[in-house]
Protein backbone atom coordinates (compact mmCIF):
# COMPACT_ATOMS: atom_id res chain seq x y z
CA UNK A 1 0.00 0.00 0.00
CA UNK A 2 1.14 3.51 -0.62
CA UNK A 3 2.46 5.41 2.38
CA UNK A 4 0.48 8.62 2.26
CA UNK A 5 -2.56 9.77 0.30
CA UNK A 6 -5.07 7.26 -0.99
CA UNK A 7 -4.29 3.56 -1.03
CA UNK A 8 -5.27 2.52 -4.54
CA UNK A 9 -5.39 -1.19 -3.73
CA UNK A 10 -8.31 -0.55 -1.35
CA UNK A 11 -10.46 1.75 -3.46
CA UNK A 12 -13.82 0.76 -4.90
CA UNK A 13 -16.72 2.12 -6.92
CA UNK A 14 -16.11 5.22 -9.02
CA UNK A 15 -12.59 5.63 -7.69
CA UNK A 16 -11.73 2.07 -8.74
CA UNK A 17 -13.22 2.64 -12.21
CA UNK A 18 -11.27 5.89 -12.56
CA UNK A 19 -7.99 4.26 -11.60
CA UNK A 20 -8.70 1.32 -13.93
CA UNK A 21 -9.25 3.82 -16.78
CA UNK A 22 -6.00 5.56 -15.88
CA UNK A 23 -4.25 2.18 -15.81
CA UNK A 24 -5.50 1.55 -19.36
CA UNK A 25 -4.00 4.86 -20.39
CA UNK A 26 -0.61 4.24 -18.78
CA UNK A 27 0.06 0.66 -17.71
CA UNK A 28 -1.37 -1.23 -20.70
CA UNK A 29 -0.27 0.98 -23.55
CA UNK A 30 2.90 -1.05 -24.14
CA UNK A 31 1.39 -4.52 -24.26
CA UNK A 32 -1.78 -3.14 -25.86
CA UNK A 33 0.01 -1.90 -28.98
CA UNK A 34 2.00 -5.08 -29.60
CA UNK A 35 -0.56 -6.22 -32.25
CA UNK A 36 0.84 -3.46 -34.48
CA UNK A 37 4.03 -5.42 -35.12
CA UNK A 38 4.29 -8.67 -33.08
CA UNK A 39 2.57 -11.19 -35.37
CA UNK A 40 4.30 -9.83 -38.47
CA UNK A 41 7.70 -10.42 -36.86
CA UNK A 42 6.78 -14.06 -36.15
CA UNK A 43 6.71 -14.74 -39.90
CA UNK A 44 8.67 -11.94 -41.61
CA UNK A 45 11.29 -11.13 -39.01
CA UNK A 46 14.78 -12.54 -38.62
CA UNK A 47 13.39 -15.44 -36.58
CA UNK A 48 10.18 -16.00 -38.56
CA UNK A 49 8.76 -19.40 -39.55
CA UNK A 50 7.21 -20.28 -42.94
CA UNK A 51 3.69 -18.94 -43.39
CA UNK A 52 1.60 -22.15 -43.34
CA UNK A 53 -1.74 -22.95 -41.71
CA UNK A 54 -0.09 -25.22 -39.12
CA UNK A 55 2.50 -22.59 -38.26
CA UNK A 56 -0.15 -19.86 -37.96
CA UNK A 57 -2.10 -22.00 -35.47
CA UNK A 58 1.13 -22.87 -33.65
CA UNK A 59 2.24 -19.23 -33.33
CA UNK A 60 -1.23 -18.13 -32.14
CA UNK A 61 -1.22 -20.92 -29.57
CA UNK A 62 2.17 -19.75 -28.28
CA UNK A 63 0.85 -16.17 -28.18
CA UNK A 64 -2.29 -17.12 -26.24
CA UNK A 65 -0.51 -19.23 -23.63
CA UNK A 66 2.38 -16.79 -23.27
CA UNK A 67 -0.09 -14.01 -22.44
CA UNK A 68 -1.89 -16.15 -19.89
CA UNK A 69 1.14 -17.77 -18.29
CA UNK A 70 3.52 -14.81 -18.13
CA UNK A 71 1.06 -11.95 -17.58
CA UNK A 72 -2.05 -13.47 -15.95
CA UNK A 73 -0.26 -16.12 -13.87
CA UNK A 74 3.20 -14.68 -13.22
CA UNK A 75 2.67 -10.93 -12.94
CA UNK A 76 -1.02 -10.54 -12.06
CA UNK A 77 -1.22 -13.71 -9.97
CA UNK A 78 2.10 -13.72 -8.10
CA UNK A 79 4.50 -10.81 -8.69
CA UNK A 80 2.00 -8.07 -7.78
CA UNK A 81 1.75 -9.59 -4.29
CA UNK A 82 5.36 -8.49 -3.69
CA UNK A 83 5.35 -4.74 -3.11
CA UNK A 84 7.47 -2.34 -1.10
CA UNK A 85 4.96 0.03 0.56
CA UNK A 86 2.82 -0.04 -2.57
CA UNK A 87 5.69 0.30 -5.06
CA UNK A 88 6.30 -2.50 -7.53
CA UNK A 89 9.09 -3.37 -9.92
CA UNK A 90 12.47 -4.97 -9.64
CA UNK A 91 13.87 -2.38 -7.19
CA UNK A 92 10.91 -3.05 -4.88
CA UNK A 93 12.06 -6.67 -4.73
CA UNK A 94 15.61 -5.49 -3.98
CA UNK A 95 14.29 -3.31 -1.14
CA UNK A 96 12.42 -6.28 0.34
CA UNK A 97 15.53 -8.44 0.16
CA UNK A 98 17.72 -5.72 1.69
CA UNK A 99 15.33 -5.47 4.62
CA UNK A 100 16.37 -8.99 5.59
CA UNK A 101 19.57 -9.89 7.38
CA UNK A 102 22.55 -9.72 5.05
CA UNK A 103 23.65 -13.12 6.31
CA UNK A 104 20.48 -14.67 4.94
CA UNK A 105 20.29 -13.06 1.50
CA UNK A 106 23.18 -13.72 -0.94
CA UNK A 107 24.87 -10.46 -1.95
CA UNK A 108 24.99 -11.56 -5.58
CA UNK A 109 21.19 -11.52 -5.64
CA UNK A 110 21.16 -7.76 -4.99
CA UNK A 111 23.71 -7.09 -7.75
CA UNK A 112 21.74 -9.28 -10.17
CA UNK A 113 18.59 -7.30 -9.38
CA UNK A 114 20.42 -4.04 -9.91
CA UNK A 115 21.46 -5.14 -13.40
CA UNK A 116 17.84 -6.16 -14.12
CA UNK A 117 16.67 -2.68 -13.13
CA UNK A 118 19.31 -1.18 -15.42
CA UNK A 119 17.97 -3.31 -18.31
CA UNK A 120 14.53 -1.78 -17.81
CA UNK A 121 15.91 1.66 -18.68
CA UNK A 122 16.93 0.26 -22.08
CA UNK A 123 13.38 -0.99 -22.50
CA UNK A 124 12.12 2.49 -21.63
CA UNK A 125 14.10 3.93 -24.52
CA UNK A 126 13.07 1.29 -27.09
CA UNK A 127 9.33 1.20 -26.32
CA UNK A 128 8.43 4.76 -27.43
CA UNK A 129 10.45 4.31 -30.62
CA UNK A 130 8.97 0.99 -31.73
CA UNK A 131 5.40 1.76 -30.61
CA UNK A 132 5.13 5.15 -32.29
CA UNK A 133 6.92 3.96 -35.44
CA UNK A 134 4.61 0.92 -35.59
CA UNK A 135 1.56 3.18 -35.49
CA UNK A 136 2.79 5.80 -37.96
CA UNK A 137 3.94 3.15 -40.45
CA UNK A 138 0.25 2.71 -41.21
CA UNK A 139 0.58 5.89 -43.29
CA UNK A 140 2.92 3.99 -45.58
CA UNK A 141 0.23 1.34 -46.01
CA UNK A 142 -2.32 4.01 -46.90
CA UNK A 143 -0.11 5.72 -49.48
CA UNK A 144 3.51 5.27 -50.52
CA UNK A 145 3.84 9.04 -50.86
CA UNK A 146 3.94 9.40 -47.07
CA UNK A 147 6.61 6.73 -46.45
CA UNK A 148 9.55 9.21 -46.37
CA UNK A 149 7.71 11.24 -43.71
CA UNK A 150 7.13 8.35 -41.29
CA UNK A 151 10.38 8.89 -39.38
CA UNK A 152 9.93 12.67 -39.02
CA UNK A 153 6.28 12.40 -37.95
CA UNK A 154 7.34 9.76 -35.39
CA UNK A 155 10.05 12.06 -34.03
CA UNK A 156 7.60 14.95 -33.61
CA UNK A 157 5.16 12.71 -31.74
CA UNK A 158 7.91 11.35 -29.46
CA UNK A 159 9.18 14.86 -28.65
CA UNK A 160 5.62 15.99 -27.86
CA UNK A 161 5.12 12.93 -25.63
CA UNK A 162 8.15 13.71 -23.48
CA UNK A 163 7.18 17.40 -23.39
CA UNK A 164 3.82 16.65 -21.70
CA UNK A 165 5.34 14.43 -18.99
CA UNK A 166 5.65 17.42 -16.65
CA UNK A 167 1.85 17.44 -16.29
CA UNK A 168 2.02 14.11 -14.46
CA UNK A 169 1.12 10.47 -14.94
CA UNK A 170 -2.44 10.99 -13.72
CA UNK A 171 -3.24 13.73 -16.24
CA UNK A 172 -1.51 11.95 -19.11
CA UNK A 173 -3.40 8.77 -18.18
CA UNK A 174 -6.70 10.64 -18.01
CA UNK A 175 -5.91 12.27 -21.37
CA UNK A 176 -5.00 9.08 -23.19
CA UNK A 177 -7.02 6.58 -21.16
CA UNK A 178 -10.20 7.14 -23.23
CA UNK A 179 -8.14 6.86 -26.45
CA UNK A 180 -6.79 3.54 -25.21
CA UNK A 181 -10.32 2.32 -24.46
CA UNK A 182 -11.31 3.23 -28.03
CA UNK A 183 -8.18 1.45 -29.26
CA UNK A 184 -9.02 -1.77 -27.43
CA UNK A 185 -12.62 -1.77 -28.67
CA UNK A 186 -11.39 -1.10 -32.23
CA UNK A 187 -8.95 -4.02 -32.15
CA UNK A 188 -11.74 -6.25 -30.78
CA UNK A 189 -13.98 -5.33 -33.74
CA UNK A 190 -11.13 -5.80 -36.23
CA UNK A 191 -10.22 -9.12 -34.66
CA UNK A 192 -13.80 -10.40 -34.80
CA UNK A 193 -14.03 -9.43 -38.49
CA UNK A 194 -10.89 -11.46 -39.14
CA UNK A 195 -12.05 -14.47 -37.12
CA UNK A 196 -15.34 -14.61 -39.06
CA UNK A 197 -13.28 -15.06 -42.25
CA UNK A 198 -11.73 -18.27 -40.90
CA UNK A 199 -13.30 -19.46 -37.61
CA UNK A 200 -11.03 -22.54 -37.57
CA UNK A 201 -8.33 -20.23 -36.19
CA UNK A 202 -9.91 -20.79 -32.76
CA UNK A 203 -8.33 -24.27 -32.74
CA UNK A 204 -5.17 -22.42 -31.68
CA UNK A 205 -6.61 -22.21 -28.14
CA UNK A 206 -5.43 -25.82 -27.87
CA UNK A 207 -1.87 -25.74 -26.46
CA UNK A 208 -0.93 -28.77 -28.54
CA UNK A 209 -0.62 -26.60 -31.65
CA UNK A 210 2.07 -24.53 -29.96
CA UNK A 211 3.87 -27.60 -28.62
CA UNK A 212 3.76 -29.33 -32.02
CA UNK A 213 5.25 -26.21 -33.65
CA UNK A 214 8.18 -26.31 -31.24
CA UNK A 215 8.84 -29.98 -32.05
CA UNK A 216 8.14 -29.72 -35.80
CA UNK A 217 10.41 -26.81 -36.70
CA UNK A 218 13.32 -27.81 -34.44
CA UNK A 219 15.89 -25.06 -33.81
CA UNK A 220 13.88 -22.57 -35.87
CA UNK A 221 10.88 -23.07 -33.59
CA UNK A 222 13.02 -22.19 -30.57
CA UNK A 223 14.12 -18.96 -32.24
CA UNK A 224 10.45 -18.07 -32.93
CA UNK A 225 10.16 -17.37 -29.18
CA UNK A 226 12.34 -14.31 -29.83
CA UNK A 227 9.44 -12.91 -31.89
CA UNK A 228 6.60 -14.27 -29.72
CA UNK A 229 8.04 -12.43 -26.71
CA UNK A 230 6.96 -9.16 -28.36
CA UNK A 231 3.38 -9.92 -27.25
CA UNK A 232 4.34 -9.84 -23.53
CA UNK A 233 6.74 -6.90 -23.53
CA UNK A 234 4.56 -4.81 -21.22
CA UNK A 235 4.63 -7.24 -18.28
CA UNK A 236 7.54 -5.70 -16.45
CA UNK A 237 6.16 -2.18 -16.95
CA UNK A 238 2.83 -3.39 -15.54
CA UNK A 239 4.61 -4.44 -12.34
CA UNK A 240 6.84 -1.35 -12.18
CA UNK A 241 3.80 0.96 -12.48
CA UNK A 242 1.90 -0.72 -9.66
CA UNK A 243 2.62 2.18 -7.31
CA UNK A 244 0.88 4.60 -9.69
CA UNK A 245 -2.50 2.82 -9.63
CA UNK A 246 -2.52 -0.18 -7.26
CA UNK A 247 -3.26 -3.89 -7.72
CA UNK A 248 -7.04 -3.94 -8.08
CA UNK A 249 -7.38 -1.36 -10.89
CA UNK A 250 -4.59 -3.05 -12.86
CA UNK A 251 -6.15 -6.50 -12.45
CA UNK A 252 -9.62 -5.23 -13.33
CA UNK A 253 -8.38 -3.59 -16.52
CA UNK A 254 -6.42 -6.69 -17.58
CA UNK A 255 -9.12 -9.31 -17.22
CA UNK A 256 -12.01 -6.97 -18.05
CA UNK A 257 -10.73 -5.58 -21.35
CA UNK A 258 -7.05 -5.87 -22.24
CA UNK A 259 -6.60 -9.66 -22.34
CA UNK A 260 -9.79 -10.38 -24.33
CA UNK A 261 -8.98 -7.59 -26.80
CA UNK A 262 -5.43 -8.81 -27.42
CA UNK A 263 -6.43 -12.45 -27.91
CA UNK A 264 -9.27 -11.57 -30.29
CA UNK A 265 -7.06 -9.29 -32.40
CA UNK A 266 -4.15 -11.71 -32.67
CA UNK A 267 -6.55 -14.47 -33.68
CA UNK A 268 -8.21 -12.11 -36.18
CA UNK A 269 -4.83 -11.39 -37.78
CA UNK A 270 -4.08 -15.11 -37.90
CA UNK A 271 -7.44 -15.85 -39.54
CA UNK A 272 -6.77 -13.14 -42.15
CA UNK A 273 -3.38 -14.69 -42.96
CA UNK A 274 -5.04 -18.05 -43.56
CA UNK A 275 -7.28 -16.46 -46.20
CA UNK A 276 -4.84 -13.82 -47.56
CA UNK A 277 -1.19 -14.81 -46.96
CA UNK A 278 -0.02 -11.70 -48.83
CA UNK A 279 -1.34 -9.59 -45.93
CA UNK A 280 1.73 -10.59 -43.92
CA UNK A 281 3.42 -7.31 -44.98
CA UNK A 282 1.27 -5.62 -42.33
CA UNK A 283 -1.45 -7.97 -41.00
CA UNK A 284 -2.78 -5.43 -38.49
CA UNK A 285 -3.55 -2.66 -40.95
CA UNK A 286 -4.69 -5.23 -43.52
CA UNK A 287 -7.63 -5.92 -41.19
CA UNK A 288 -8.69 -2.27 -41.43
CA UNK A 289 -11.12 -1.27 -44.22
CA UNK A 290 -9.64 1.28 -46.62
CA UNK A 291 -12.12 3.98 -45.54
CA UNK A 292 -11.04 3.61 -41.89
CA UNK A 293 -7.28 3.49 -42.47
CA UNK A 294 -6.44 7.11 -41.64
CA UNK A 295 -8.68 7.25 -38.52
CA UNK A 296 -7.11 3.99 -37.36
CA UNK A 297 -3.61 5.43 -37.76
CA UNK A 298 -4.66 8.34 -35.52
CA UNK A 299 -6.14 5.99 -32.89
CA UNK A 300 -3.10 3.69 -33.09
CA UNK A 301 -0.78 6.67 -32.63
CA UNK A 302 -2.70 7.74 -29.52
CA UNK A 303 -2.44 4.18 -28.19
CA UNK A 304 1.29 4.10 -29.04
CA UNK A 305 1.80 7.25 -26.99
CA UNK A 306 0.27 5.47 -24.00
CA UNK A 307 2.50 2.47 -24.71
CA UNK A 308 5.47 4.77 -24.27
CA UNK A 309 3.93 6.23 -21.12
CA UNK A 310 4.01 2.84 -19.37
CA UNK A 311 7.80 2.61 -19.61
CA UNK A 312 8.42 6.32 -18.97
CA UNK A 313 6.37 6.17 -15.75
CA UNK A 314 8.18 2.97 -14.83
CA UNK A 315 11.54 4.69 -15.33
CA UNK A 316 10.43 7.50 -12.99
CA UNK A 317 9.38 4.98 -10.34
CA UNK A 318 12.61 3.02 -10.68
CA UNK A 319 14.71 6.18 -10.33
CA UNK A 320 12.84 7.25 -7.21
CA UNK A 321 13.35 3.82 -5.65
CA UNK A 322 17.02 3.81 -6.68
CA UNK A 323 17.44 7.19 -4.97
CA UNK A 324 15.78 5.93 -1.80
CA UNK A 325 18.03 2.86 -1.78
CA UNK A 326 21.17 4.95 -2.32
CA UNK A 327 21.88 3.80 -5.89
CA UNK A 328 21.23 7.11 -7.66
CA UNK A 329 22.55 10.67 -7.47
CA UNK A 330 20.12 13.31 -6.27
CA UNK A 331 17.52 14.27 -8.88
CA UNK A 332 14.51 16.57 -8.91
CA UNK A 333 11.36 14.60 -8.05
CA UNK A 334 8.09 16.45 -8.60
CA UNK A 335 4.93 14.94 -7.16
CA UNK A 336 2.14 15.44 -9.68
CA UNK A 337 -0.81 14.17 -7.65
CA UNK A 338 -2.34 15.52 -4.44
CA UNK A 339 -3.62 12.07 -3.42
CA UNK A 340 -1.30 9.38 -4.90
CA UNK A 341 2.29 9.49 -3.72
CA UNK A 342 3.46 7.18 -6.52
CA UNK A 343 2.69 9.64 -9.34
CA UNK A 344 5.91 11.59 -9.97
CA UNK A 345 7.89 13.39 -12.67
CA UNK A 346 11.70 13.52 -12.90
CA UNK A 347 12.95 16.13 -15.44
CA UNK A 348 16.50 14.76 -15.74
CA UNK A 349 15.34 11.21 -16.51
CA UNK A 350 12.71 12.52 -18.92
CA UNK A 351 15.30 14.51 -20.89
CA UNK A 352 17.78 11.62 -21.14
CA UNK A 353 15.06 9.18 -22.29
CA UNK A 354 13.84 11.68 -24.91
CA UNK A 355 17.31 12.22 -26.41
CA UNK A 356 18.13 8.49 -26.48
CA UNK A 357 14.74 7.59 -27.97
CA UNK A 358 15.06 10.11 -30.81
CA UNK A 359 18.56 8.81 -31.54
CA UNK A 360 17.18 5.28 -31.72
CA UNK A 361 14.50 6.26 -34.24
CA UNK A 362 17.08 7.98 -36.46
CA UNK A 363 19.48 5.06 -36.15
CA UNK A 364 17.14 2.09 -36.78
CA UNK A 365 14.44 3.85 -38.88
CA UNK A 366 11.69 1.14 -38.85
CA UNK A 367 10.01 -1.42 -36.58
CA UNK A 368 11.60 -4.43 -38.26
CA UNK A 369 15.08 -3.14 -37.40
CA UNK A 370 13.97 -2.10 -33.92
CA UNK A 371 12.48 -5.55 -33.26
CA UNK A 372 16.06 -6.77 -33.07
CA UNK A 373 16.71 -4.48 -30.10
CA UNK A 374 13.46 -5.44 -28.41
CA UNK A 375 13.23 -8.58 -26.33
CA UNK A 376 16.75 -8.78 -24.93
CA UNK A 377 16.07 -6.21 -22.20
CA UNK A 378 12.55 -7.52 -21.58
CA UNK A 379 13.45 -11.20 -21.22
CA UNK A 380 16.56 -10.41 -19.20
CA UNK A 381 14.56 -8.31 -16.73
CA UNK A 382 11.74 -10.88 -16.62
CA UNK A 383 14.17 -13.66 -15.74
CA UNK A 384 15.94 -11.64 -13.06
CA UNK A 385 12.57 -10.56 -11.60
CA UNK A 386 11.56 -14.22 -11.21
CA UNK A 387 14.85 -15.05 -9.46
CA UNK A 388 14.41 -12.09 -7.07
CA UNK A 389 10.78 -13.07 -6.44
CA UNK A 390 11.98 -16.54 -5.47
CA UNK A 391 14.41 -14.86 -3.06
CA UNK A 392 11.63 -12.74 -1.54
CA UNK A 393 9.36 -15.80 -1.19
CA UNK A 394 12.13 -17.77 0.49
CA UNK A 395 13.85 -15.19 2.70
CA UNK A 396 11.09 -12.63 3.38
CA UNK A 397 7.91 -14.71 3.30
CA UNK A 398 9.63 -17.81 4.71
CA UNK A 399 8.30 -20.18 2.06
CA UNK A 400 9.74 -23.69 2.16
CA UNK A 401 12.24 -24.62 -0.54
CA UNK A 402 9.70 -27.06 -1.99
CA UNK A 403 6.96 -24.44 -2.31
CA UNK A 404 9.41 -21.87 -3.71
CA UNK A 405 10.63 -24.27 -6.40
CA UNK A 406 7.15 -25.50 -7.30
CA UNK A 407 5.83 -21.95 -7.80
CA UNK A 408 8.83 -20.17 -9.32
CA UNK A 409 10.53 -23.11 -11.07
CA UNK A 410 8.10 -23.41 -14.03
CA UNK A 411 8.02 -19.60 -14.42
CA UNK A 412 11.83 -19.47 -14.49
CA UNK A 413 12.00 -22.23 -17.11
CA UNK A 414 9.67 -20.27 -19.41
CA UNK A 415 11.60 -17.04 -18.79
CA UNK A 416 14.90 -18.76 -19.58
CA UNK A 417 13.45 -20.21 -22.81
CA UNK A 418 12.46 -16.72 -23.99
CA UNK A 419 15.77 -15.22 -22.82
CA UNK A 420 17.78 -17.94 -24.58
CA UNK A 421 15.88 -17.39 -27.82
CA UNK A 422 16.61 -13.65 -27.67
CA UNK A 423 20.37 -14.15 -27.36
CA UNK A 424 20.41 -14.46 -31.16
CA UNK A 425 19.16 -10.84 -31.37
CA UNK A 426 22.30 -9.38 -29.82
CA UNK A 427 24.21 -8.92 -33.12
CA UNK A 428 21.07 -7.44 -34.76
CA UNK A 429 20.51 -4.60 -32.28
CA UNK A 430 20.12 -6.47 -29.01
CA UNK A 431 23.47 -5.00 -27.98
CA UNK A 432 21.82 -1.59 -27.50
CA UNK A 433 19.78 -2.33 -24.31
CA UNK A 434 22.76 -4.28 -22.93
CA UNK A 435 25.00 -1.24 -23.48
CA UNK A 436 22.45 1.05 -21.79
CA UNK A 437 22.13 -1.41 -18.90
CA UNK A 438 25.92 -1.61 -18.48
CA UNK A 439 26.18 2.18 -18.26
CA UNK A 440 23.30 2.50 -15.78
CA UNK A 441 24.55 -0.46 -13.70
CA UNK A 442 28.03 1.07 -13.49
CA UNK A 443 26.55 4.40 -12.41
CA UNK A 444 24.32 2.81 -9.76
CA UNK A 445 26.94 0.47 -8.28
CA UNK A 446 29.66 3.17 -8.31
CA UNK A 447 27.36 5.70 -6.63
CA UNK A 448 26.37 3.17 -3.96
CA UNK A 449 30.01 2.31 -3.27
CA UNK A 450 30.96 6.00 -3.16
CA UNK A 451 28.18 6.76 -0.69
CA UNK A 452 29.36 3.91 1.52
CA UNK A 453 32.92 5.30 1.53
CA UNK A 454 31.69 8.83 2.36
CA UNK A 455 29.37 7.52 5.11
CA UNK A 456 32.24 5.57 6.68
CA UNK A 457 34.47 8.65 6.64
CA UNK A 458 31.74 10.81 8.21
CA UNK A 459 31.05 8.23 10.91
CA UNK A 460 34.74 8.03 11.80
CA UNK A 461 34.89 11.83 12.11
CA UNK A 462 31.65 12.21 14.07
CA UNK A 463 30.92 12.09 17.78
CA UNK A 464 28.46 9.60 19.24
CA UNK A 465 25.35 11.07 20.91
CA UNK A 466 26.25 9.25 24.14
CA UNK A 467 29.40 11.39 24.34
CA UNK A 468 28.04 14.53 22.68
CA UNK A 469 25.10 15.23 25.02
CA UNK A 470 27.08 15.05 28.33
CA UNK A 471 29.79 17.20 26.73
CA UNK A 472 27.25 19.88 25.79
CA UNK A 473 25.90 19.85 29.36
CA UNK A 474 29.39 20.37 30.81
CA UNK A 475 30.28 23.23 28.44
CA UNK A 476 27.12 25.19 29.32
CA UNK A 477 26.86 26.87 25.90
CA UNK A 478 24.70 29.99 25.50
CA UNK A 479 21.16 29.15 24.25
CA UNK A 480 19.26 31.35 21.80
CA UNK A 481 15.46 31.39 21.34
CA UNK A 482 13.92 29.05 18.77
CA UNK A 483 14.14 25.51 17.45
CA UNK A 484 16.90 24.12 15.21
CA UNK A 485 16.44 20.92 13.18
CA UNK A 486 19.50 18.97 11.99
CA UNK A 487 19.05 16.23 9.39
CA UNK A 488 21.08 13.03 9.63
CA UNK A 489 21.12 9.51 8.20
CA UNK A 490 23.00 8.14 11.23
CA UNK A 491 20.85 7.94 14.34
CA UNK A 492 23.80 7.12 16.64
CA UNK A 493 26.05 10.13 16.01
CA UNK A 494 25.83 13.91 16.16
CA UNK A 495 25.34 15.35 12.64
CA UNK A 496 28.55 16.94 11.30
CA UNK A 497 26.69 20.18 10.52
CA UNK A 498 25.68 20.43 14.20
CA UNK A 499 29.30 20.02 15.30
CA UNK A 500 30.39 22.73 12.83
CA UNK A 501 27.60 24.99 14.10
CA UNK A 502 28.83 24.67 17.68
CA UNK A 503 32.48 25.07 16.67
CA UNK A 504 32.00 28.29 14.72
CA UNK A 505 28.94 29.94 16.34
CA UNK A 506 29.49 28.66 19.91
CA UNK A 507 25.73 28.74 20.67
CA UNK A 508 22.77 26.36 20.63
CA UNK A 509 19.06 26.97 20.17
CA UNK A 510 16.69 26.34 23.08
CA UNK A 511 15.36 23.25 21.34
CA UNK A 512 17.52 21.06 19.11
CA UNK A 513 15.91 18.32 17.02
CA UNK A 514 18.05 15.66 15.36
CA UNK A 515 15.96 14.12 12.55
Amino acid sequence: MTHGGHQPSQVSGKALAGLALGALGVVYGDIGTSPLYALKECFLGTHGVPLTRENILGVLSLVFWSLNFLISYKYIGHLMRADNRGEGGILALIALLRSESRSRVPGGLILLGLFGAALLYGDGIITPAISVLGAVEGLGVATKALEPWVIWISLLIIIALFAVQKHGTGRVGAMFGPITVIWFFCIIVLGLVGIFQSPSVLFALNPWYGISLLFREGLLSFSILAAVVLVVTGGEALYADMGHFGRRPIRLAWFGLVLPALVINYFGQGALLMVRPEAIENPFYSLVPSWALYPMVVIATGAAITASQALISGAFSLTQQALQLGYSPRVTIRHTSRSLVGQIYIPQVNAMLAIACCGLVLGFRNTTNLAGTYGVAVTGTMTITTILFAGVARYCWRWSWLRTVLITGPILLVDLAFAGANVTKIPHGGWFPILVAAIVFTLMSTWKRGRAIVSTALREGSLSLDLFIPDIARRNLPRVPGTAVFMTSDATGAPPVLLHHIKHNKVLHERVVIM
